[in-house]
């Protein structure tokens, strides 16, 4: 449903948003009428993106990265596929930009099939012991119970040491049991999960909602965060692209294509650490309140921040070594290629600090601390585009505003959201043990 709404939005209402987000009447109408083109093909694609999402973040919530993975990967071969059989065609609704939105539509779609397959067809042999049948509703109330107890986590070396932590920190016998019950070698516990309740129809039947009321009203209070949270995220990238096509030159919109595809190509590296966090800091956060589950969160944290910063270290220096090589495949013009270069701090900076960003984030995320990130990304809906309008209306006067300027100001944004995400995270960190002293002082 989240989907079609979406899609069904986005292609009616698409003519008005890329006029607003271009912002500028002088555009060839070839060019606008190819990027319409664009919008309302992938528009088609909504429902199946949204299903894949969910199904993908339902996956790591199991702990099972491998079976995206596989899904993404074949889909990701669709996607190539198409681009190569349809891009070439010389017509305007099958070939170029419209012919590659279709290959993207049609991955997608390749996708939900694949993943409904894989969700819903039962393993050979079934290593989880559930009983004859499973109930996945009944499994997530009795995992929100006792959360991560039955868990294995692995990110490296240095995460595997967090779970002996966390296992030495609070084993007990029922967790010993739980952690019997499945296998090492079961590196893909998704596959099948809904094997004895749902096919792959009715996984996508809206009526089945009607008969899942208690469970609707469990998301509602996550609805309002989580879609304040990703429009707040989007709304610094719309404004940069809207402040480049309509107020800065020819060289510099060429030139900030270039950047924010490398950006793009760089920004999954670090954003991965949010959903590690968001997959390890639950399991510890739902335990009982005792000093063990407070020194556990902090050594967590600690250890979070050092993989950002790491992360954080090589980016830029991939960054710092790699964009000026790499943007030659883009463009050989020198004047482009000199503007490329002027975006290099901002780039650097903010993916220097992209690391901590997400390691923060995915932390207070697993601390259900969605109202503090709510109220956050609702300021920088607005705060963010209003700074990079300001550029916009320095350009238009006549003053100099170049990509370099922009994306500084893009970074300065990054640097501000690190720094009252780690605040915030030592301030719950400060909270927990306080309330640990407190429950001591009371028992003594």
């Amino acid at each position: 449903l989240v989907g079609v709404s979406f899609g069904a939005i986005l292609g009616t209402a698409a003519p008005f948003l890329l006029s607003k987000l271009i912002g500028n009447s002088s555009l060839d109408p070839t060019v606008y009428q190819s990027a319409l083109r664009y919008v309302q093909i992938r528009s088609l694609g909504m429902p199946a993106a949204v299903v894949i999402g969910t199904a993908q973040s339902a996956c790591l919530g199991m702990k099972d990265v491998k079976s995206p993975l596989y899904v993404l990967a074949a889909a990701a071969g669709i996607n190539l596929i198409g681009d190569m059989l349809l891009v070439r065609n010389s017509s305007p609704w099958l070939g170029g930009a419209a012919g590659a939105a279709w290959a993207t539509v049609f991955s997608q779609y390749g996708a939900l099939l694949m993943f409904l397959r894989w969700l819903t067809v039962s393993k050979k042999q079934s290593s989880v012991k559930y009983g004859e049948t499973m109930n996945p509703m009944e499994m997530i109330k009795d995992a929100s119970k006792d959360v991560g107890s039955n868990i294995k986590v692995t990110f490296g070396n240095a995460l595997e040491r967090g779970t002996v932590l966390r296992k030495n920190l609070f084993s007990s016998k029922q967790s010993e049991v739980s952690l019997e019950t499945i296998p090492e070698s079961n590196d893909a516990p998704a596959k099948g999960f809904l094997s004895n309740s749902h096919t792959p129809s009715s996984v996508l039947n809206p009526l089945r909602l009607t008969k899942s009321k208690s469970t609707i009203q469990k998301f509602l209070p996550f609805v309002v965060p989580v879609t304040t949270t990703s429009i707040g995220r989007v709304s610094g990238f719309l404004t940069m692209s809207h402040v480049a096509s309509s107020a800065l030159g020819t060289y510099d919109m060429a030139a900030h294509q270039i950047a924010i595809s490398i950006f793009c190509c760089l920004a999954p590296i670090v954003d991965a650490l949010n959903q590690v966090a968001q997959s390890f800091v639950p399991g510890i956060f739902a335990r009982k309140k005792s000093r063990a589950r407070a020194v556990a969160l902090r050594k967590t944290s600690i250890n979070f921040a050092k993989v950002g910063a790491l992360f954080g270290s090589v980016i830029v220096a991939l960054v710092a070594t790699g964009v000026p090589a790499v943007s030659k495949c883009f463009t050989t013009d020198p004047i482009v290629l000199s503007r490329v270069k002027n975006a290099i701090p901002g780039i650097a900076v903010f993916l220097g600090f992209d690391g901590l960003m997400c390691i923060a984030e995915g932390t207070l995320l697993g601390q259900n601390d969605l109202k503090f990130l709510r109220n956050m990304y609702s300021a920088f809906f607005f705060l963010v585009p209003a700074f990079m309008l300001r550029l916009k209306r320095r350009a238009l006067s006549g003053i100099e505003v170049g990509i370099g300027a922009m994306w500084g100001t893009f970074s300065v944004y990054e640097v501000v959201r690190t720094i009252l995400w780690l605040s915030r995270v030592v301030w719950l960190q400060y909270k927990t043990e306080q309330e640990v002293d407190e429950m001591e002082g009371t028992a003594a």
